[in-house]
This record gives structure tokens, sequence and C-alpha cells, in this order.
């Protein structure tokens, strides 16, 4: 239903702007569309409240309604779209201006009307939507009933969890106890204020059970107790009553028949916990004001009470923690020996004796499970099932279906219910997001930018765009909503700490692809047929992922009304003609090798794609774009990262509605960048001294967000002006400075810039002369990545980065200045509320030690790297504690030997370090490397253990490495960077 409801969202905007007077309609025209724009958007309204409802819950004649609706609207948006870019188009390729476009079309109205076939499927489209609405008149009324009375109709499969034997699960003890200690620690005694654990998973990982088990392990240790679930429509007033009833049976056996308001239940429990110690489980909460509303009731005494919660949202969990003795407990997936465990425990009821046969198809389907203990237990009972364990055969058809949609069973419809609930209690708009990343295929890295970009391109994003607010915004606020759930599994995560990427358990994606499918989103072409689109539905979507079957499915099926092709390379050879689509909105590549034949008959009529909104062609070693581009005047996205041709052609520069343009690092952009006016994210640009005119004309593009500059050489009067045009990008949020091996040692200050205040990151691999004025609190108050090098760093500077309100992620290296030939603990200056938010802090080649940075500072340090010469600290001139830093998780320390250093020196440098590490309360992880004073990086210490340990002679040193005369290889914004170091 939900599909139905998403399809129409751009489809009335567009019906919207057929009515603005530049497109001059007939009154008669005019009056059509306003009247099916009036009936869509009823349709569209009872849509939204149909698509909460789970689809086994509604009737078929709902179903079969609201599919009609769904195919309309595209069709109704193809025809829009058709006839919009039909009065655009422009011979020569330049586009028309507004006046133009209405001149021209005014000429040519009276044969674009009274033949334009666009218009006929529109005038069509008018009738067809009044019958369907004739339909929702009679069915109007069902949906109320149905609505009042899918609540209580289904079981929630989660509660068997509640009464599930503890004997019966594996791995459960080592999680019990962990949560245990969380809530009473060694002395249960010792937190006597109210203390809540909050357990956060996506659905099937087992918070309910390991909440449980929890409550049954220490029940005995309180005065009373409550076990009580919320879920996602709350009654409030049970929920009091539910909690009552389990505290004291006696007292409050007949609550659930009183009529006592809220405010009356509060108070009651707030008398009742006064003066007892309580334990109380508050099951499955979905909102951060459920959650609030809840915790007025609970009296917080010195008695040593506590609370459990579970949620499968992360911004819950940690609204339940609202004191620092509160914690969030981040349920974790099973290990390969616990999940190999359950199991066999399941299957044959012990947790070994698996047969040799099924060992190898037992560890690749449990791979598949990644340690979900729904997963592994549903995938357990469909191989036992009837009491009979399956056949070899057997085993692997379940192997090769897990990811493309399961067979149907009672277990694995109990999972995906539990699943489900997740999905249903989300926006309407995020359920079509979500449904659209059954694209890739299992266990895929979806980079979170790329996908954003495929989802304005859709036009998912289309009706939220607000003012002041981007829609590339709006997309990472729904990317973020998504991991936020536990929908989505994040990948790395960056300087804001937004993940990278993500993947999508093969369980979730189960799921969503039988949703998508059912749906008609979008169809799955691999080594299966689980997808292929129902008779009668067109193919909107399609991803290819795999060449077997393909071929044959493809002939088969019209391409037509396709609006999106992802390509994966295992299908290369079956990329359909470009020929058979009309109004393809989306063509993705990456990742396919293109040779220069396959490009040639693949992709040379490119131009022919009028409605094309993403581009993203693969790796090619062509020199030259050989496509007609300047006639995709709706493109929106051009992705050209794997293209290696020599320059940029400047047709490019005719899409005026291009709002991302990526390109291989080291090609060529031409005279006329200026014109991409609408241009939100450039990667890379190529500057030169010799020709100035794209520094020059960067500061045309005051929608540029994210920007990647590369300088190809050093030059004074190339800095003046690629400084004054960053000054005039006013929303640049990002901008990472690149620089070809040869310049990579020039200096650089872009003195008089004035930054964006939007600035969030700012990354330079170019060495800069001292620390920029502008690096400043008051100017990038936003800034949350800092990565800079300096020739010299001065005494203050340390102090002036440690200002800076936002900044979560710094890497600092300097030639001089506080280096380690100073005596930073003389001079170094850090006040003891400075680097508030640092999470990360990288200081390369500096003596910036733990211990000198006063207690209050850095206080949310995760990671810290320092560079420490050996012989100061075998020779007690230095404190290498770190106990001021409380949040320390990872420590390396770069130990600077002289190649005079002896053996002993060094191995008590290294023990003073560990033990600063282990009497560290949180036991970090500390990493020792060695380095020679010439940069050399030596053995790992265990390794000069082993080579030193019975000879006890000074260790051979390694010689420096020569520096790469290649160009590095660097990462944009979305992708991963790896390592810590700042400069080779």
């Amino acid at each position: 239903m939900e599909l139905a409801a998403g399809a129409m969202d751009p489809l009335l905007g567009k019906l919207g702007e057929l009515l603005l007077d530049e497109y001059n309609l007939s009154k008669k025209v005019k009056k059509g569309v306003s009247s099916l724009a009036t009936e869509l958007t009823m349709m569209h309204a009872a849509l939204r409240k149909v698509g909460d409802i789970p689809r086994d819950q509604l009737d078929d004649q709902t179903r079969i309604w609201a599919g009609k609706v769904r195919e309309l609207s595209y069709e109704m948006e193809d025809a829009a779209d058709a006839f919009m870019v039909r009065l655009e188009e422009s011979p020569d390729g330049e586009p028309l201006t507004i006046k133009k476009r209405v001149k021209k079309f005014l000429k040519k109205s009276t044969r674009l009307f009274r033949k334009g076939k666009d218009l006929h499927q529109i005038s069509d489209a008018i009738e067809e939507a009044q019958d369907l609405a004739k339909q929702l008149g009679e069915l109007r009324q069902r949906y109320g009933l149905e609505m009042h009375g899918a609540g209580g109709a289904a079981v929630d499969p989660r509660l068997m969890a509640m009464y599930k034997d503890v004997t019966e699960l594996v791995g459960i003890e080592d999680t019990r106890d962990e949560v245990v200690k969380m809530l009473i620690g060694d002395d249960e005694w010792k937190t006597r204020q109210l203390k809540t654990v909050s357990i956060v998973g996506f659905g099937g990982l087992g918070k309910t059970t390991l909440a449980k088990a929890v409550y049954e392990k220490i029940r005995d240790q309180f005065d009373c107790g409550a076990f009580v679930s919320v879920s996602q429509s709350p009654d409030m007033k049970r929920i009091f009553k539910d909690i009552l009833y389990d505290l004291d049976y006696s007292k409050y056996g007949e609550i659930h028949m009183t009529t006592m308001g809220e405010k009356q239940l509060i108070d009651e429990l707030l008398k009742f916990l006064k003066d007892k110690r309580y334990l109380i489980i508050i099951d499955d909460i979905w909102d951060e004001q459920v959650w609030r509303f809840i915790k007025c009731a609970f009296s917080e005494n010195s008695f040593g009470s506590r609370l459990i919660t579970t949620t499968r949202k992360l911004n819950v969990s940690e609204a339940c923690c609202s004191s620092s003795e509160d914690t969030v407990y981040k349920m974790k997936s099973l290990s390969d020996d616990y999940s190999g465990r359950l199991f066999y425990k399941r299957i044959f009821q012990r947790e070994s004796g698996c047969p040799d046969e099924l060992k190898q198809v037992s560890i690749d389907i449990l791979k598949k499970c990644g340690g979900v203990p729904l997963a592994i237990i549903t995938i357990a009972s469909i191989l036992a099932s009837n009491q009979q364990i399956k056949t070899k055969e057997q085993w692997y058809m379940l192997l090769n279906s897990i990811g493309r949609g399961l067979a149907e069973g009672d277990s694995v419809e109990e999972m995906q219910k539990i699943l489900s609930f997740s999905y249903y209690d989300l926006p309407s708009q995020l359920k079509t997001c979500l449904l659209y990343m059954s694209t890739f295929p299992e266990d895929y890295k979806i980079i979170r930018v790329r996908l954003i970009w495929r989802w304005i391109a859709e036009g998912f994003l289309q009706t939220e765009k607000q003012q002041g607010t981007s829609m590339f915004e709006v997309g990472e606020d729904y990317f973020s909503e998504l991991v936020n759930r536990s929908l989505i599994m994040p990948v790395g995560i960056d300087d804001e700490g937004r993940a990278k990427a993500c993947r999508v358990h093969d369980m979730v994606l189960d799921l969503i692809r039988s949703l998508s499918s059912e749906e008609n989103l979008v169809t799955v072409l691999d080594c299966t047929e689980s997808s292929i689109p129902k008779s009668g539905n067109k193919v909107r979507r399609l991803s290819l992922q795999n060449s077997t079957g393909a071929l044959c499915q493809l002939a088969s099926k019209s391409m037509s009304q396709v609006r999106s092709v992802t390509l994966f390379q295992p299908a290369i050879s079956v990329m359909p003609s470009l020929a058979r689509f009309g109004v393809l909105r989306v063509l993705d590549l990456e990742g396919c090798k293109m040779s220069e034949s396959w490009y040639k008959a693949n992709l040379m009529y490119i131009g022919d794609l009028l409605h094309l909104r993403y581009l993203r062609l693969g790796e090619s070693s062509a020199e030259e774009l050989q496509m007609e581009i300047e006639k995709l005047q709706h493109l929106q996205v051009l992705d050209l990262t794997g293209f290696r041709m020599r320059k940029l052609p400047s047709s490019v520069f005719l899409l005026r509605h291009l709002l991302c343009l990526r390109i291989y690092e080291y090609s060529d952009i031409p005279a006329g960048m200026g014109k991409l006016m609408s241009l939100e994210e450039l990667n890379f640009l190529l500057v030169y001294s010799s020709d100035q005119s794209n520094a020059k004309e960067l500061g045309h593009l005051a929608e540029l967000r994210v920007l990647e500059i590369r300088w190809s050489d050093s030059d004074e009067a190339l800095e003046e002006v690629v400084v004054e045009s960053l000054s005039n990008l006013r929303k640049l949020r990002s901008l990472i400075i690149r620089a070809w091996p040869s310049v990579r040692r020039a200096t650089m200050m872009l003195d008089g810039w004035v930054p964006s205040p939007q600035l969030r990151r700012f990354s330079s691999k170019v060495l800069f002369t001292a620390l920029p004025t502008w690096i400043n609190s008051s100017s990038l108050p936003l800034l949350s990545s800092l990565h800079i090098e300096l020739d010299e760093l001065q005494q203050g500077d340390i102090q002036v980065i440690g200002t800076l309100p936002s900044l979560r992620d710094l890497r600092l290296a300097a030639q001089g200045g506080v280096g380690v030939d100073s005596a930073p603990e003389e001079s170094f200056v850090a006040s003891a509320d400075s680097f508030p938010r640092v999470k990360q802090c990288i200081f390369y080649k500096l003596h910036i030690l733990p211990s000198m940075f006063p207690r209050g500072a850095m206080p949310m340090v995760e990671i810290l790297q320092f560079t420490v010469r050996a012989t100061a600290i075998a020779n007690a001139e230095l404190d290498v504690s770190m106990g001021n830093l409380p949040s320390l998780d990872r420590v390396q320390a770069d130990l600077l030997c002289e190649r005079s250093s002896s053996h002993a020196a060094v191995k008590e440098a290294e023990a003073a370090l560990m033990l600063s590490a282990e009497a560290h309360p949180n036991r970090p992880t500390l990493v020792i490397q060695r380095q020679l004073d010439d940069d050399s990086v030596l053995f790992r210490r265990q390794e000069y253990d082993d080579l030193d340990s019975d000879t006890q002679q000074e260790p051979s040193w390694l010689e420096p490495e020569e520096e790469s005369s290649e160009p590095e290889e660097e990462s944009s914004e979305g992708a991963e960077e790896d390592g810590v170091h700042l400069t080779e």
C-alpha cells in the first residue's frame, strides 16, 4: 500500500507544475488536470492510512485497488514528464529560458494539444482516475473498520521470547552476566541511586530474551519487580496497570477492572515504590516521549532500584539514559561458536555432532544468519521440520534462498512478522527508501552518498524539500533514521558521527525483497526468479546482478516503462539495449569494467535518454566521453570517477540542473564550469597556475556544499584566486585539498579566506606554513573534522584548536614548534575545558602526551595517537599517564628511537606505556609503533622482542623506505579512509 502512496508523491508535484501559467494549458485540459489532482490527493490520504496496516491484514480487494492506483500513478507521471520534456527540447542542445519556451510553445500549442500523444495519455488517465475514485468511495468505510480491527487481531510473536526456557538458549549466560554487572556490579549496593540500563538492537537479536534472563537472575535481590511490554501503539493506562499488577499481585489483582486515570495510576506507583528497592523491565519502547511519560511513575529513591529498557532505536535508548550512572548496552551478534551451538542444538538436539557432509553448508548458512539468534532458530526450524532432518541437497537449496526471499513456512512468517514491526513503524517516505535498498545484492556495502543521490533522482525526497534545506540534507536525515531504527547496519563512521555506508542484514533483505516484489518496486534478476513481476505488472526498476537465466527473462519483458537500471559486473553481458528504455531516470554501472567495445555497443546513444537524472559509469580507460551528454537536460548526478578520460567535455556545462559532478581525479576541466549554477558537489577540480579560469569560475557555484580540489602546482597568484572564489561559497560544508606529489610539500596559507559558517570538514594534504588565522571558534562554529599539516606549530595553537566547539576528529602534524625536539611540558597550553567533543585525536610527529591535558580536557576522546622519545620515558623525564582522559579506548604511541637507543631503554619505555594503559579504568588497547628519527616505521613491539630477546644484541634497524612517485589514492566524501597518518 505504501508504495502506491509513494508513487503518487512525485506525481502530485508534477501536476501542480503543469497548472503553472508557463505551460499555458487550455482551459479544458487544465480543468481536467485540476480535477485529477483533487481525486489523487484524496486517494493519497487514504493510501497512507491503509499503508500503516500489514498486508496480511488487508483484504484482496483493497490490495488490488491500491495496485491499480500505483500503476496509474506511474503511467501518469511518465506522461507528464514526457510532456514537459518535449516542451523543453532544443535542436542545438542549448536549454531554453522560460520566456523562449512559452513563446515556442504558443506557436505549436494547437498541434500539441490536438495531436500530442502525451496529452492523450493525460486525458485517459484522468478518466481512469475518476473511475478509481468511485471505487475508493465504496471502500472508505471499510478502511475505517480495518484500522480499528487490525490492532488486536494478530498475536505478537515476541511474547514467546518472554516465556522461553533459558536452558534452550546458547550464549545467553555471558551477555546476561555482562548486563547484570552493569546493573549491580561486584557490590550490589555500590550505586544506591536509581540506575537504568537500556538494551538496543534490531529485531531478532534477542533483546527481550536477554532482559528476561537478567530479570530472572537478580529478581530475588529486590523487594519487588515487574516486566511489561510497551509496543508500537501503547495504551498508557494498561501499561501502568500491568506494572502494578506485576509488582504486587495480591494488592493489585483487580487493577485492570478499575477506571483510574493515568495521573491516579502514576500517583499510585510513586506511592508504592517510594520505600522499596525495585527492578522493572520496560520492554519494546518505540518513542522517546512515551518513555519520558512512563518514567514519571518511578520513584528515584536511594535503595538501589534498577530499570531495564529495550528498544530498536538508538535515540530512544539514549533518552532512557539521562544520568551519568545509566548505560546503553548495544546488543551483539552471537559469535561463530555460539551460533553453531545454537544451530546444531535446534536441529540435532545437541550442540555438536553435525555430520561431516553438512559441516560446510552449515557454516555457509550460519554466515548468512550473521549471528542473529532469531535468524538461526528460524533456519534451523526449517531444516528440522516434521521431526526429520532434510537432505544435503535441501540444505543447499535453503542456503541459496537466503537473501533472495525465503520459502513460505510458519517459522519464516514468525521471523518476518517480528522484523516487519520496525517496517510498519516507519514514516511513509522512509518505507519506500528502505524497500529501494533491495536493489543491491546481499552483503553489499552501500555508500551513503551514492544512495542518497539515487533517492533524489528517483523522486523519493521531492516533496520533502523545505526552505533552507537541500534535498540531500533531507536524505541524510532519512539514512540516519534507518540506522537509528536498526534496520540497516552502519559501516564506518565519518567525521560528523554518521555512517559512511551500510549493509542490509540478510534477514531484513529477505523482508524488503518480499515487500518490494509485492509492490512491484524493484525487479531483481540474479540466479533466481523470485522477484520477477507478476503477470500484468510492468518492470519499473531493474537490478541486474547475475547473467544466469537473465537473458531469456529480459527478452520476454518490456523495458519501455523501466525507470532505473542498476548493473553489476556479473551481469554486464546481458545489458539490454538503451533503445528499449523510454523513461529511464537512473543508470548506475558502478563497479562494472567497461571495455571499449562494450562501451561503444551499449552507451554510445545514451543521449537519447532525455528523462535521465542519475548517470554513473563504470571503469573505463577511454580518453574521451563519446556521447551526446548535452541532451540530458534533466540530469542531476553525473559520476565519472571510474572513467579515466583526459578532459571533461565542455558540453557537460549545458546541464543546468546538475547537482553532483564527480570525475576522475586527474581529468582536466575546461573553461565554462561557472555555468553549473545548481551544483552542490564537485569532486575533483584540478587547478593550474597557467590557466586560472576554473579557479575563477569556482566562485560562481554558490550552491556548492562539497568540494575536493587538487593543486597541480604551487603559485601565490593562483592561491589568491582560489581564496577569492572560496570566500563566495557560503554553503560549503566540506573542503578537501589534495596535491600532485611534486607540490605536496609546497606551503600555503589561504590568507584572507573567509570560510563558510556551515563548514564541517576541512582536510588538507598540502603543507600550511602556520595555523591559519581563520581557524578559530567564531569563524568555524560547526567544524567537526580538521586534518592539517603545518610547517611550524606555535605554542598557543593547541589552545586555539581546543576551543572549536564542534570538533570531533583532529589530525594534526607539524614539522617544527611543539615537536619531539622541544620541551613541551614547559610550553604546552591547554585549558581544562578544551576539546570538549573530540573523539579521535591524531598528533603525528608531535610530542603532545595524554598527561599534558588537565582533567576536564578531552572528556570524550576515544582514540589518541602521539609521538614520544624512548629515552625521555626511560630516563623518567616525561609523565606518560593517561588517567586524565576518561573515555580512552585505543592509544597509539609512536615511540621515537635514536639509532643509539639501547635495547633496555626501548623495553623500559614500552613497559612504562603499558603500565599506564593497564592502570586506566577502561584498559584501552595500546599499540606501540617504533620509529627512527628519520620517520621509518619499525617493528611493532612483539616483533622486536622476538627478534632480539635471545641474542640481547642491538637491533639492525630498517632503512627508511623511499617515497613512492605514484599519485596517492584519496577517498572522497562517503568513502572509507584507511590509516591514521597525515603524511607518508
